[in-house]
């Protein structure tokens, strides 16, 4: 028995291998079925349809956004002691 599956040889930098690979780990997936999810998503138009949506959220939503980040750091960031009459 076949399989329907074609195999394929891909030459990639060593930076960008070891760049897919821990993408593909970050999403649960071996290296072939991210490969795979990348260029399905690329020819069915799924990923151009996902940035478009997500232009449309920054667009309607943008400066909220952005005052939440703000607001955030600043509550995360680390004050400055005043160091006068400290000992040295």
């Amino acid at each position: 028995m076949s399989s329907a599956k074609k195999q394929t040889q891909l030459r990639l930098e060593p930076d960008i291998l070891a760049a897919g690979k821990d993408a593909a780990a970050a999403r649960g997936l071996d290296f072939n079925q991210y490969v795979q999810r990348l260029i399905t998503e690329d020819t069915t138009g799924a990923r151009a349809a996902g940035m478009a949506a997500a232009q449309r959220l920054l667009d309607t939503h943008g400066d909220f956004l952005q005052n939440l980040e703000d607001e955030l750091d600043d509550q995360h960031r680390p004050t400055v002691r005043n160091s006068r009459g400290a000992a040295a």
